[in-house]
């Protein structure tokens, strides 16, 4: 059985028993960004209790069926709207980085391409910058796909302190993929049954651009959503033919070599206790700022 990692899920939204099923079916580890609750939250102190639930209350659910968990801190562009809600929010964030299953800021990004969107995103990237962590970056679901993703690059490439390695540009889709790849960045490719990519549409989107700097996810939350989606990508790479190797490459060694740039990253069994440039991961950990 090929392990593999699911890079955006919000675990929040399923039930234990998907816990139960993921696991069954080799699931190693999740990632799960911050994201909207399917309302609108009121007051900065609800996104206090959502960050504890990410990033103490979850992990303890997953850890009972031998998966880990990590979390991703932002306030979600659904609601970034709200210019005055989101600088409360971003100011709670540094109380909960230096939790050890953090990576980063996200999912930040944009909804609609508005004005104020484009303002909570810049200042969750400059709280990034100047705490060293990793982005992971939403792009709209809407027909403005194309047209959010070039904003959003030109606004990553217009602050001269960021890394494209350390940043994931995720939901790319067949016409925005090789804008992200071109760019430096990670990719994702989010598997819905009905919108975003197919694992089919992955497929093909592997077989046109290769695996380097590319994962796939089901980003499964409120709505209709599979938690299994990434093994069902696995098996549609499977009969068309592609070797395990490839197929582990995209699933789990990717998104593993992502979150490895993590400033708290803590080894699994068997990994090498160094970061991606060579130096010791406590050494780079003791010297962020």
């Amino acid at each position: 059985m090929i392990p593999w990692l699911d890079p955006h899920i919000h675990m929040i939204s399923r039930v234990t028993d998907d816990y139960h099923r993921m696991a069954r079916c080799g699931c190693a580890a999740v990632s799960e960004p911050a994201f909207w609750a399917g309302f609108d939250r009121g007051s900065a102190e609800g996104f206090r209790d959502y960050f504890h639930h990410l990033t103490e209350v979850e992990p303890k659910r997953a850890a009972q069926f031998g998966i880990r968990h990590y979390g991703w801190l932002c306030i979600n562009a659904k609601e970034a709207e709200n210019v005055a809600l989101s600088r409360e929010v971003i100011a709670l964030i540094p109380e909960y980085l230096d939790k050890p299953n953090v990576l980063g800021i996200g999912e930040i990004g944009l909804n609609k391409n508005t004005r104020n969107e484009a303002t909570v995103f810049q200042e969750h990237v400059d709280l990034a910058m100047r705490t060293d962590e990793l982005i992971l970056v939403h792009t709209p679901h809407l027909e403005d796909k194309y047209k959010g993703t070039r904003m959003i690059l030109d606004m990553l490439k217009n602050d001269r302190r960021v890394k494209p390695e350390r940043v994931c540009i995720d939901h790319v889709e067949e016409h925005t993929v090789r804008l992200a790849l071109d760019g430096g960045f990670w990719c994702g490719m989010t598997l819905y049954p009905t919108t975003k990519c197919t694992p089919a549409r992955a497929a093909d989107i592997v077989e046109m651009v290769g695996t380097e700097r590319i994962m796939a996810n089901s980003a499964g939350d409120w709505g209709v959503s599979d938690p299994l989606a990434v093994p069902a990508f696995m098996l549609e790479m499977r009969r068309r033919g592609h070797p395990d190797e490839l197929i582990r490459k995209v699933v789990y060694d990717n998104p593993l070599a992502f979150w490895r740039q993590c400033v708290r990253w803590q080894e699994w069994p068997g990994e090498v206790n160094e970061s991606a440039n060579g130096a010791p991961r406590a050494v780079k950990a003791a010297q962020r700022v």
